[in-house]
Parts: C-alpha cells; structure tokens; sequence
C-alpha cells in the first residue's frame, strides 16, 4: 500500500493486544450500567476498528460469537445482536482498503453508516417480534460510535506506533 505522506510506518498488531481489546470491550458492555438507549456499544465500535485495520485476524464469525454472547447477555432475541455485529463485520471488511486511505476523522464518516445500518437491523429485529420502538435517543448510539473513532484509532494504534529497536542494519 503507498502511504500519504507523513503517515507513520505502523507495527504488526500484536494478537493478544488485539484478543485483549475485544474482551475489554465486551466486558464494557457487560456492565451493569444503567444503559441509556443512547449509550455507544463499544464492542461494536473495536470489532469494525479491528476489522479495518485486521481484516484476517479478527472475522465475521468472531463478531457473530460476540453478537451471541451479547444476545444472551441481553436477553434479546438469539440472534439479534449476532446479526448486527456480523452485517458491521462484513460491511468492515469490504471497505477497509478505502477506509484506511483516509485520516480518523473521515474515517469516522465512512463507518457511521455501518453503524446506522447495525443500529436500524436491531430496531427491525426488536419490532418484528412483537416489542415497542425504543424511541428516537436509540438513533445517539451510532453517532456516539463514529465520534468515537478518532479516539479508538489513537488508543488502539498506540502499541504498533512505538519506535522499533534501532540497528544498524535496517534503515527503518
């Protein structure tokens, strides 16, 4: 990939440093918060982050275990949360050559709509079995989570932007 100038040469993403960010963001929403319907759903917000940025290491079918376990969690339908965090994961995947050309802050504008898409197939979902429509602060969530990108980006990248080990012999 040729990178825009200025852009730092990042380091291989560490799979526990990856593994440990998403257990760190289902624990997050595991918490027993009194969860505003506004509230950003974080796991989401790491599992399309590290799908752009690691299509190959983190998957449509981790995000479609972490959707069940959210179901479960939850006490929503079997699959709801499962359904959305596999369409986010798909749709992460498919744009992440386009997404990672751009700076956090258009970033954030290319994933709101994945965000938007995950937020109205839990509403369809919530509805079509019979439950009432949250309301319209239900519709804060993905725009929390696409606020939110440029700071994921800067924490989550911290780790690979560390300087590497100089030697002599390689002039990176």
């Amino acid at each position: 990939m040729i990178m825009r100038p200025g852009q730092a040469l990042l380091l291989p993403a560490n799979p526990l440093f990856i593994a440990l960010t998403l257990v760190l963001a289902l624990a997050t929403n595991l918490l027993p918060l009194g969860r505003h319907p506004g509230w950003p759903d974080l796991l989401a917000l790491v599992l399309v982050f590290w799908n752009v940025h690691q299509p190959r290491r983190v998957g449509v079918t981790l995000a479609f275990v972490f959707g069940l376990v959210m179901d479960v969690h939850q006490g929503a339908v079997l699959g709801q949360h499962a359904l959305a965090y596999t369409l986010l994961s798909f749709g992460a995947v498919t744009i992440h050559r386009r997404v990672l050309w751009f700076g956090a802050l258009s970033q954030a504008l290319h994933v709101l709509p994945l965000f938007l898409l995950a937020q109205c197939v839990t509403v369809l979902v919530r509805m079509a079995i019979g439950g009432m429509y949250p309301g319209v602060s239900i519709w804060l969530a993905p725009v929390a989570q696409a606020a939110l990108w440029p700071v994921a980006s800067v924490l989550l990248l911290a780790p690979q932007r560390r300087p590497p080990d100089p030697d002599q012999n390689r002039p990176l």
